[in-house]
């Protein structure tokens, strides 16, 4: 501490402060998912594509992690009351934007800029938290209670906007959050002395070349993953263009941090072996977990649930997450070998895709999925904290900080790879599905002419003619027939996700290293926060 005056006001109990850093942190949260709320609702909102839409959660996620390392600099030279108020007003003043324009090349920077507040916001709420919990077994908790929360929250934020959904224009999203910020912010501002939590530094040599040259790198990176397979990939003069920046980006910044006394982020890190293992294990939990909106989008599309009955169904998932989270917290403190946790977490994983590769269909009854979303909830809810802490307590003390934003990075990487192994899905074996069914579609077939009559009759019965009624029948029958494609495309994608997954838990499973390595969470780590 700079001094020793409290942090929070003597009268303030303890339920208090954390309830309203609660307060504090769950909005900034709730605008990481805000996009993902309902993503066709902002397309048609905005006017734009719902690639567009997942690329305004991007920008907002390259943004915080590009901010990360320079951040620091930031909390470190101003008061925190003060500082948390500037990120609450920010935030405050860019969803007002994006509440009144419909404007993409409006929206974009708006986002962009809500990802650096949001930084801001959650790092001070994350230490406010940390330093309220003294032992390792605190720590432990606040770990795992803070990514529980962060796992649930895409569910979470579909349960609480889908009535705003339902009766709103969905840029009236954007003006409850501003309402959310609001009482937590005076409440901290109350209880809450004027003190800083750090040594006051001046912010001179401020590393802003190297803050542009990684930021850009990441936003092209998340362009090229979002829109290569829309684009042809390489074969598109934007793509290319934006795969040749990212190789200039990358090599400028590798020379740059090897040339700098003190680096923006510091390359060392990558000379830990079990930092390298631990970032390249949460890649793939990523990708995995990605994954899941596949589940989702079938829930929607298929079996036809709105947005306020996916957020029930969904409970079942957060109630998995709750279980795994706090089982993994037990494990880690009775120091167990994290081979045995990570092997549990992927096999309730591969257990859930493969599960789910045999439930898609046409026709099912919601209740069949609730164990399936229980143990993916519990899968991740076992590997989330456990890998994050392991990464960070792997590096020593004074690259803590270094470990915390190169693994943004990495989570960052496979959120945008996830995307991208999705769209080529969706796009390319969809597609591919999709006319092999046309194919199969034929006059001759009697179950094709089966199928058509008994659509006629389906609407004629309504009262229309019966040329519209032909009409409407071949619309449903090729309407069937993309069904039946997403259907094959979701099979065929969690197929693959289970054959990596397989590999994963072999690899964890016969690794010898392995076999010898615990988590070790020290006190002065820092709290890995950010999503």
């Amino acid at each position: 501490m700079a001094n020793s005056t409290p942090i929070f006001k003597p009268w303030a109990s303890e339920w208090l402060i954390r309830i309203v850093i609660f307060l504090n942190l769950m909005p900034s949260m709730l605008m990481f998912g805000i996009s993902t709320a309902s993503g066709s609702n902002a397309a048609g909102y905005y006017g734009i594509e719902p690639a567009d839409v997942q690329y305004s959660m991007v920008l907002f996620y390259a943004s915080l992690a590009g901010f990360f390392a320079l951040e620091r600099r930031f909390f470190i030279y101003i008061a925190s009351k003060e500082y948390l108020l500037i990120g609450v007003i920010i935030q405050i003043v860019t969803s007002y934007g994006c509440f009144i324009t419909r404007d993409l090349y409006i929206l974009l920077p708006l986002r962009f800029i809500q990802g650096m507040a949001n930084c801001i916001t959650t790092s001070v709420c994350i230490t406010l938290v940390f330093s309220r919990l003294r032992t390792n077994r605190a720590r432990e908790i606040g770990y795992s209670l803070f990514y529980g929360v962060l796992l649930g929250i895409t569910a979470f934020t579909t349960l609480v906007t889908a009535p705003i959904i339902d009766a709103f224009d969905f840029n009236v999203l954007y003006k409850w959050m501003i309402f959310t910020y609001i009482p937590g912010a005076i409440l901290l501002v109350i209880i809450m002395n004027r003190i800083r939590l750090n040594r006051k530094i001046p912010l001179y040599q401020l590393d802003w070349a190297s803050y542009v040259v990684y930021t850009t790198m990441l936003c092209l990176i998340g362009y090229i993953l979002l829109y290569g397979q829309q684009y042809y990939w390489l074969q598109d003069e934007r793509i290319m263009a934006a795969s040749i920046a990212v190789v200039v980006l990358l090599l400028i910044h590798i020379i740059r941090q090897r040339s700098l006394k003190r680096p923006y982020l510091s390359l060392d890190v990558f000379r830990y072996r079990n930092y390298v293992i631990g970032v390249s294990l949460i890649t793939i939990l990523y990708v995995c977990r990605g994954a899941f909106n596949i589940t989702t989008n079938y829930f929607i599309t298929v079996l036809g649930l709105d947005p306020r009955h996916l957020s029930y169904i969904l409970l079942a998932n957060i109630g998995g997450i709750i279980l795994g989270v706090l089982y993994s917290s037990r494990w880690i403190l009775m120091k167990r070998s994290v081979r045995w946790i990570w092997m549990a977490g992927f096999s309730l994983l591969l257990i859930f895709h493969l599960w789910m590769h045999t439930l898609f269909a046409t026709q099912a009854d919601v209740p069949t999925f609730i164990i399936p979303l229980i143990l993916q909830g519990i899968g991740v809810g076992l590997l989330m904290a456990p890998m994050i802490i392991y990464t960070i307590s792997s590096v020593p003390a004074h690259l803590g900080g270094t470990a915390s934003a190169t693994g943004v990075l990495f989570r960052f990487t496979g959120f945008c790879i996830s995307i991208a192994l999705i769209n080529y899905f969706q796009l390319f074996s969809r597609k591919v599905h999709y006319n092999r069914f046309l194919d199969l579609v034929t006059s001759l077939d009697p179950l094709v002419t089966a199928k058509l009559v008994n659509y006629k009759t389906a609407v004629a019965a309504k009262g229309l003619p019966a040329d519209q009624a032909t009409k409407i029948a071949n619309g449903l029958l090729y309407r069937s027939a993309d069904i039946q494609a997403q259907i094959r495309y979701s099979m065929d994608y969690y197929y693959l996700i289970s054959c990596a997954l397989v590999v994963i838990i072999l690899m964890i499973a016969f690794v010898p290293y392995l076999n010898r390595t615990v988590i070790n969470l020290r006190n002065n780590q820092p709290a890995p926060a950010s999503y």
